[in-house]
């Protein structure tokens, strides 16, 4: 009987001691570039999932073709950035300063959107699938939007609700 609770109890700690260290390599604190200077910085074809840009400057920057579901870009300055491709699924970006940038064929599906400023920005195939928008930005986005998202398949005027 006594050997069994022992066996078991050594079973326990082997099984423990092994699973543990598993649990510890599988997570990943996110990435945070707050108040960071990032111009002209190439983030192209990056995962950066979750990462924070809050009051960075981006300007110039390359994050074509990245990985930016659920990126925090708020209260910063990407004026002339290239997010050709990228794909920013449930992002929040926040009065970001997006002057010139070119946001064709990005994902923007239920992104956060308020307060960016979209002045002569390219949107060609950009899908804002649920996105979040105030009526004076899809008006703006509307007399620019054409194209079709290569990833997605949906019309940039269908997916920002175009008359």
């Amino acid at each position: 009987m006594f050997w069994r609770q022992g066996l078991a109890l050594l079973l326990g700690i082997i099984i423990w001691c092994v699973a543990d260290p598993a649990l510890a390599v599988d997570w990943t604190h996110p990435l945070s570039f707050s108040n960071a200077e990032l111009s002209r910085r190439d983030f192209s074809g990056e995962s950066l999932q979750a990462a924070e840009f809050s009051n960075a400057n981006m300007e110039l920057a390359n994050f074509s073709n990245a990985d930016l579901r659920g990126a925090v870009m708020s209260a910063s300055v990407m004026t002339k950035a290239n997010l050709h491709g990228a794909d920013l699924t449930n992002a929040m970006v926040d009065q970001v300063n997006l002057t010139k940038a070119d946001l064709s064929d990005a994902v923007f599906k239920e992104a956060l959107l308020l307060r960016a400023i979209f002045n002569n920005v390219n949107i060609d195939g950009a899908d804002f699938t649920d996105a979040i928008l105030d009526k004076a930005q899809i008006k703006e986005l509307c007399t620019k939007a054409s194209g079709v998202n290569t990833k997605t398949g949906v019309q940039t005027r269908d997916s920002l609700g175009c008359q």
